[in-house]
């Protein structure tokens, strides 16, 4: 057991990015509440994510973590859940392809509802109302009812993070997940395209590597494995007494879980050693994220290593980086550097999304595409001359048809963002533009593989 720590020991640190409930009652009545329902994951199944993450860390698999920004009340709905789930898979499998190994999939879902911001309050025409900080909290309008944090919202996240988590378990066993369909999908991508010949090839070699198996008798019917899938949420552990209300002990191991999310992450903004998110973080069990943007510096990064991962223990710590596209190449290395040189076993993710968002002439928040691209290009160059592995990418995207990031393909403009512009928080790729991202980093996987192979690389991706 982690010595003093309890999963209340958080209460008694400075907390950050916390709404202020005007009833503390009522706070107390929900937590009561939530920590007398069932647990939405099981200890089990965060265990095995720790396996993969692990095999992730020895350089053996690849992270892929993707899904909404923040998950809201209103666009609930079982269509929006199995296209982004959908489109996950089909960028899995170009990307299993391109790093020729197993790619884990955890996705920004199920109880990914609370969102931090940069003020506590928002000004409209000489109006002050408390920032909206995702539909676990308050309400997007801009009114002083909906503003107003209400505890309730708490139980509302939890009823649908626990659908949502069982129509994702039907889909990644129920068929749905058939790498045959999803081979298919990623076809008809290819053939609507705009830059489809560029993928052709692509979707061609993958086309013959499913015909080889099918003639060795490797069928979905014969090979359960081909029809279903491992699939995992996640989400940022950013409200405490949720996570609390919903930490129990392994009956089997006697060790405290975060039972809301297999993995649960500490953002840049609440990663502050000696403070409430991070004392949370390293008592339970979970896999944990960890994002470092361009402020972390080298020391406090060892110390923060030390803190959540005392064990060395490969798979338990994923460190996602948000440097921004024109800082990634300057700010990572001395990171990564630092972590290989005193032998910690991490996950190294880019999140390309957080560090390239501009506001448009339009007014709208919005990221271009062709940033993105820039800053995992520059992730994977600088694991390549560090002679690290670069294991994951964590985006935030979504099966629906938005017009919310710039560029890509379908070449979306700035005066286009309004057409279909849904999130209630930051912009996300859309279908295509995901898809398109997965199919490039797939391609850029299978390149260094082919220079590893030839002895003109170092190590970028497992061979």
């Amino acid at each position: 057991m982690t010595a003093n720590w309890t999963p209340v020991s958080w209460r008694d640190k400075t907390i950050r990015q916390v709404p202020e409930y005007p009833d503390q009652a009522a706070v107390t009545a929900v937590e009561e509440t939530l920590a007398a329902y069932p647990p939405l994951v099981f200890a089990g199944e965060a265990r095995k994510l720790k396996r993969h993450l692990g095999e992730v860390a020895e350089g053996k698999a690849f992270l892929l973590q993707g899904g909404d920004c923040a998950e809201s009340f209103a666009e609930f709905h079982p269509n929006h859940i199995r296209d982004t789930f959908k489109v996950l898979l089909q960028m899995a499998v170009a990307l299993t392809f391109g790093a020729a190994c197993p790619v884990v999939k955890v996705g920004r879902l199920a109880g990914q509802f609370a969102k931090p911001r940069s003020a506590g309050t928002e000004t409209i025409d000489g109006v002050e109302l408390p920032s909206y900080r995702g539909d676990i909290v308050n309400g997007i309008e801009f009114t002083d009812g909906a503003r107003q944090p209400d505890p309730e919202r708490l139980l509302r996240a939890y009823n649908q993070s626990a659908s949502t988590l069982n129509l994702l378990r039907a889909f990644a066993q129920g068929g749905f997940a058939d790498l045959h369909k999803v081979h298919q999908w990623n076809l008809e991508f290819v053939a609507g395209s705009a830059q489809g010949e560029r993928y052709a090839e692509l979707g061609r070699r993958i086309d013959e590597t499913i015909a080889f198996m099918k003639a060795c008798g490797l069928t979905p019917e014969k090979s359960p494995e081909l029809r279903e899938t491992d699939f995992y949420t996640s989400h940022e552990a950013l409200l405490l007494n949720y996570e609390q209300a919903l930490t129990r002990v392994d009956s089997l191991s006697g060790e405290w879980y975060d039972c809301s999310a297999h993995m649960v992450w500490i953002g840049d903004r609440t990663r502050n050693i000696d403070e409430a998110h991070i004392e949370f973080a390293r008592g339970i069990k979970n896999p944990i994220g960890m994002k470092c943007g361009p402020s972390m510096e080298t020391d406090d990064l060892l110390r923060l290593i030390d803190v959540l991962n005392p064990e060395n223990e490969a798979g338990r710590l994923t460190l996602i980086a948000r440097m921004g596209h024109d800082q990634v190449e300057e700010k990572l290395p001395r990171l990564v550097r630092a972590v290989e040189q005193e032998g910690r076993k991490v996950v190294w993710s880019c999140d390309p999304m957080h560090g390239n968002t501009i506001k448009s002439s339009s007014g709208y928040k919005t990221r271009p595409f062709d940033r993105i691209l820039a800053e995992v290009k520059g992730f994977f160059n600088v694991h390549r001359a560090e002679g690290s592995y670069a294991g994951g990418v964590h985006f935030e995207m979504t099966g629906q048809d938005v017009t919310e990031c710039i560029g890509g393909a379908q070449a979306i403009s700035e005066d286009r963002l309004g057409d279909r512009y849904h999130t209630h928080c930051d912009p996300r790729l859309n279908a295509s533009q995901a898809l398109e991202l997965a199919f490039l980093i797939a391609e850029q996987l299978k390149q260094e593989r082919e220079e590893l192979r030839n002895g003109n690389g170092v190590i970028a991706a497992a061979s």
